[in-house]
């Protein structure tokens, strides 16, 4: 183990939150309709008022049509054009969290050229939206202290010689050099990237909340590219290939990087693993596969495995005995909207007629962020207790 992590050469501590209106005025100007127009400094868009509605404005005095395109606001919606070419549309209010949208301007997919904010996604990047609440969130920027995120390449014999990650250190890390932390591997969803649940997800603001909290144990959080193969949503062929070399990429590269480069409790009892959609199937085929390297597993609305077609899944079952004595936790949790939920159901089924225990928590919700953020907040309490 090396307690100096600040000497390795692959290293690189980087500001995390990217070059986003760049993305955003290419894309709007690439529409080929606005060109000649510049950003006007008068429009502050979107506007989140007291009430909790939201007001969203464009300067697109040449388009014939803008859209917003928003499923948490009921869905696509037009914007009314005024006099100076100032295009607008007021929502109804909606709850506190953070929301992704996009326009559309003359049938163009756009992001919004006047919000700096952008979820970036292999499958189209969207602008993003935060509406505060009175109360704090699990994910509020709080007065407390806060962990520091640490972005890497690597080499991976499975992944190539570019891949990345992103390490989350607990408040004190670099004060206590004497200290060692166990570590969660929280793998993000289709088309995402290493950087999604830090900035969409506020991953290290709710591990900051916890621990000031006294609600969870200090760790490291381990977030990866669960995309070792091109990206392709639609090629089942391709994901099963993608999910054995994330496997491969996770167990040879990534764990005896973060074991050399940063001071970590080694050992089954001292590792989790987690994900959403994609990455809670990844996170089971992982853990299930590995229960020597995992004795905690959690899959948040998770793109399960097919319990009779997946050899691991039929291993993983027909040895109950072993399963109960090697876990310490597999928790499973899913919305009652999320399209993904019959999946869940026939594994949550086949769990209890095996006879392997497990927590399944469904809730209220889709196949969504608002519902994750929470999943994150309630699983990582349970984890590395006694």
């Amino acid at each position: 183990m090396n307690n100096h992590p600040h000497k390795s050469e692959t290293r690189t501590v980087t500001t995390l939150y990217r070059l986003s209106f760049l993305t955003a005025s290419v894309l709007f100007f690439l529409t080929g309709t606005c060109q000649a127009q510049p950003r006007s400094r008068s429009i502050e868009s979107p506007q989140v008022h007291a009430d909790r509605s939201i007001t969203f404005q464009v300067l697109a005095p040449e388009v014939d049509s803008v859209v917003l395109n928003a499923s948490w606001a009921g869905g696509s919606k037009p914007l009314e054009r005024g006099d100076t070419g100032i295009w607008s549309l007021t929502i109804d209010p909606v709850q506190p969290g953070i929301y992704s949208y996009t326009y559309q301007l003359n049938g163009v997919q756009v992001l919004d050229p006047h919000n700096t904010r952008v979820k970036h996604w292999s499958g189209g990047n969207a602008s993003l939206i935060e509406v505060s609440s009175a109360t704090p969130l699990a994910y509020s920027v709080r007065e407390v202290s806060h962990g520091v995120l640490h972005s890497h390449y690597y080499k991976s014999d499975s992944g190539g010689s570019s891949r990345q990650l992103v390490v989350y250190t607990p408040p004190g890390y670099d004060q206590e050099m004497d200290r060692e932390y166990p570590v969660l591997y929280l793998l993000h969803g289709s088309g995402d990237n290493e950087t999604t649940w830090h900035q969409v997800g506020k991953a290290n603001l709710i591990m900051d909340n916890l621990v000031a909290d006294k609600k969870a144990v200090p760790m490291l959080v381990v977030m990866t590219n669960g995309h070792p193969v091109p990206y392709g949503r639609n090629s089942r062929g391709l994901r099963s290939m993608n999910t054995e070399k994330f496997h491969d990429d996770l167990v040879q590269a990534v764990i005896p990087l973060v074991e050399s480069m940063y001071r970590v409790k080694n050992g089954r009892e001292n590792r989790a693993i987690t994900g959403l959609s994609m990455g809670g199937g990844q996170s089971l085929h992982c853990g299930i596969n590995n229960l020597d390297k995992f004795a905690w597993i959690g899959a948040f609305s998770a793109a399960a495995a097919d319990t009779e077609e997946d050899p691991v899944m039929r291993e993983f079952m027909g040895n109950p005995e072993k399963a109960n004595e090697d876990l310490n936790l597999l928790w499973i949790a899913i919305g009652k909207d999320d399209f993904l939920l019959p999946r869940n159901l026939t594994f949550q089924k086949k769990l209890q007629e095996v006879g392997i225990e497990h927590t399944y928590l469904l809730t209220e919700g889709g196949h969504s962020w608002p519902v994750w953020r929470d999943y994150l907040a309630r699983f990582v309490p349970l984890l590395f207790q006694p």
